[in-house]
This record gives C-alpha cells, sequence and structure tokens, in this order.
C-alpha cells in the first residue's frame, strides 16, 4: 500500500466519522526484510467532528494530519528500538463537556498517551480536571495533554496542570495585539463588545475592558453582549443594536459559524464599524464579509499565508506545500501552531526516549521549535507556548498588496504589525505541582 496515499484516505475518513481509529493495519508497513512494523505512536484528538461547528474540527484533523504525513514521511519518530510511526485516532465530543469525558474514558481504555483537544476552552479545562484525577489515580497508563486553540487564559493560570500545554497564544495574548491597533486609531471612540456565552468568551470581554481601559481611558465601552453558543442563526438584531449604540468598532472572539454568521449580517445591514477579531481569516470568515471587510477588518494568528513578505520566501514555499496536498479552496488555511505542536511532541518523545507522558512533559518544558520562518518556546513555568503574533488587515487579492486569498473567496490578509515572541509574554500566576522525576 502507498504510504501516502493511504493516510489521504485515512484523513478523509476521519471527516466523516464521528469516532474513528486513523491507523494503518498492521500488514500494511512492513519493515527491514518483510519484518512487521514496530507499534505506532498514538496521538488521540477529542473535538467537535459533528454539528454547528463541524468545519472546524474538520480543520484541525487536515492540519494534524498533515503533519503526521510529514513526520511520517521522513520515518517515524525514533525510539531506542527503531522508528516508530504517528498515528492519529479521532474522538467526536459533539463539542460538549460530558461527551468530551465520556470520549477520554474511551481514548484512556485504548492506553492512547497523547491527547489533543482545543476547540473549546470550557472542554478543555473539564479534561484539565479529568486528566489531573486519571494520571494520579492511574499512573501507569498517564495522559498528555496537548491543547491547539482553547485560549482562556485561566488554563496556564489558575488551572495550570503539568499535564497541559498550551500551543496557541491565550486569548489575553490575542487581545494585546489587536488594543494595541485600537490605541494607535484615534478614529475609534465607540466599541461594541460582542461573544459566545462561554468561559472565553466572558475572558475575551473581560481583557477588552481591562486593556482598552489602561491604554485609551477615552474610549467607551457601548454595549458587552453574550449570546448562546452555536445557537443563534441570524444575527441581524445584534448589528441593529451596534449600530443604534453608535459603535464605531466591534471586538468579538466568535469562531466558526458563530463568526461567520455574525460578520455576515453585518455586511448585508451595510454596518461599517471596524471589526477586531481574533478568527476573521479563517472558516469561510473572509468570503461571508467580502468587499464590506477590506481595510476595516483585521485578526490576530501566529502565522498567515501572506507572512513570508516576498514571493519564494520559506513560509510562502510551506504554505504552497499545503495547498498542493489540500487543493479545494474550501480546505484552506493552515494552523501553524499545530504544525508545530505536533513537530515539538515529536522532538521531546526523541528526547525523552519514550513515550511515557511524564518523560515527555518534561521533555516538552523548556523545549525551542524554529523553522526557516517561525520560533517559539514552550515556557516551563505554565507551558504556555511563546512565539511571535501577526496583527492582519483584510485585503483584496487582486489589489497587489498580498499573493494569497483565503478560501478562494478573492480576500486575504496582509501583515499590519508583526510583535516580536518577547512582546506578546505575558506574566503567570501558575503555581505548578510537578510529579517527582
Amino acid at each position: 500500500m502507498n504510504l501516502s496515499l493511504s493516510f489521504r484516505l485515512l484523513s478523509l475518513a476521519a471527516l466523516l466519522a464521528s469516532s474513528l481509529s486513523l491507523s494503518l493495519p498492521a500488514h500494511a508497513v512492513q519493515g527491514v526484510q518483510g519484518t512487521p512494523a514496530l507499534p505506532p505512536v498514538r496521538i488521540g484528538m477529542i473535538d467537535g467532528l459533528s454539528g454547528p461547528f463541524a468545519n472546524a474540527g474538520e480543520a484541525v484533523v487536515r492540519n494534524i494530519s498533515y503533519a503526521i504525513e510529514r513526520i511520517n514521511a521522513r520515518g517515524g519518530v525514533s525510539l531506542p528500538d527503531g522508528k516508530h510511526l504517528l498515528q492519529l485516532s479521532t474522538f467526536d465530543n459533539k463539542l460538549g463537556v460530558e461527551d468530551s469525558l465520556v470520549q477520554l474514558r474511551q481514548l484512556t481504555d485504548e492506553r492512547i498517551p497523547f491527547l489533543i483537544e482545543g476547540n473549546s476552552s470550557a472542554v478543555a479545562a473539564a479534561l484539565i480536571d479529568a486528566v489531573n484525577k486519571h494520571n494520579q489515580r492511574e499512573p501507569d497508563r498517564r495522559v498528555l495533554f496537548l491543547n491547539y486553540s482553547a485560549v482562556d487564559p485561566t488554563l496556564t493560570n489558575e488551572k495550570c496542570s503539568f499535564w497541559h500545554f498550551r500551543f496557541d497564544a491565550s486569548a489575553d495574548m490575542r487581545m494585546q495585539a489587536l488594543t494595541e491597533a485600537i490605541k494607535a486609531d484615534p478614529a475609534t471612540r465607540k466599541v461594541y463588545l460582542i461573544g459566545q456565552d462561554y468561559s472565553f468568551g466572558r475572558q475575551v470581554a473581560k481583557a477588552a475592558r481591562e486593556q482598552l481601559a489602561a491604554k485609551r481611558p477615552d474610549i467607551a465601552i457601548v454595549g458587552d453582549e453574550l449570546h448562546p453558543i452555536g445557537k443563534i442563526k441570524d444575527f441581524a438584531p445584534y448589528i441593529a443594536k451596534m449600530r443604534s449604540a453608535g459603535a464605531d468598532a466591534v471586538i468579538t472572539g466568535n469562531w466558526g459559524n458563530d463568526l461567520t454568521l455574525l460578520v455576515k449580517a453585518a455586511r448585508d445591514a451595510g454596518f461599517k464599524a471596524k471589526f477586531y477579531t481574533f478568527y476573521a481569516n479563517s472558516l469561510g470568515a473572509p468570503a461571508a464579509i467580502g468587499e464590506a471587510g477590506v481595510g476595516v477588518v483585521r485578526a490576530v494568528a501566529e502565522w498567515h499565508p501572506n507572512a513570508g513578505g516576498n514571493p519564494g520566501s520559506p513560509s510562502d514555499a510551506y504554505y504552497q506545500e499545503f495547498r498542493k496536498r489540500y487543493p479545494q479552496p474550501k480546505d484552506d488555511y493552515l494552523y501553524l501552531r499545530m504544525q508545530v505542536m505536533i513537530e515539538m511532541l515529536v522532538k521531546a518523545i526523541e528526547k525523552a526516549r519514550s513515550t511515557d507522558p511524564k518523560a515527555v512533559a518534561y521533555a516538552l518544558e523548556g523545549a525551542h521549535y524554529q523553522n526557516a520562518f517561525h520560533q517559539a518556546t514552550m515556557r516551563a513555568e505554565d507551558h504556555q507556548l511563546i512565539q511571535p503574533l501577526y496583527l492582519m488587515q483584510m485585503q483584496r487579492a487582486d489589489s497587489g498588496g498580498i499573493r494569497f486569498d483565503n478560501e478562494g473567496s478573492g480576500y486575504g490578509f496582509r501583515t499590519e504589525r508583526f510583535i516580536p515572541a518577547e512582546q506578546t509574554a505575558l506574566p503567570s500566576s501558575c503555581q505548578m505541582q510537578r510529579p517527582p522525576r
């Protein structure tokens, strides 16, 4: 069986299944002189693969699968007994806390040592508690939790855990980038806050209020709303409130369909305020915003397709390789942090010379990642990845200012401000409790 084709078929299957193990059968890969391959290193993903945010889960599967393919193409993970391939297993939690805990039990029953999750901070908080208890109760079946997108700051502060590592910037770190842009814009005088009604949405609103008060006390917060996550089909009434309040800027941490429908309602209503978002550069948002977003919609991320600056840059080459692997426009957008996460996990396993979660966790602390266009360090004190951030502004693809659009929409983003890694770091209140080595 062709290995590349095999993993492509497996990645596709993961997008369709609610709980699926992506693996090669034992007989599919043979070692030297036909000997059976060594057992794979298993990674279990618990996230929403059905329901209103299935597109977000599907994007994660694509990006994690791509990262795994790159590792496996060079032989896999080096351990004392030889090379082991990586294997991804997916578990559909329907983006619910209770379903996540059920899936965690399934993951531990299968003795999968590495758990990844990210598309809900509420789920992440519950998983941290559950993993802590499980690892204390069953030290021979410990699990290491790698978080790619759950950005509630409490996860690396009050709720920090030795068994949890975050590879995305926290909400406070992202908000710091957005409010620096607002600070420099004297035309912004009235800001409306809107977010999803769960821990992450509440934290975004809190961070926005605190940071704006410190940086621009002259700005008035003219609205602060939380809405049910994944339940609103028409955001027109919210846009009407923003218009009535005289808002000239909107700050939102919305993601998935909640962001797409929000910006679509703003476009349909002709609402001209600037949108400062965490995620307007992904998952259908550029197409939904359209022409109304040019020059006024901003997003923040650890990387974006036009970050390379010049044609032929290493960043461009990396992005174009991903697009070749996933040529459909709807499958666009590379989450670089997920690539970084898998690469750092592999290096930690190889440094520890083991897949034991405790040994790998100690190897991850203080670990450094660097390629030709990005670098990051895992801060040992709280397990928060410190990496650069980009503040981006939406542009037309035919404007000459960008080379790549998003999802074939005709719209993409250009770098407005690059924030070096050391400037993104914020203090932590984490009091880490570590097991004996």
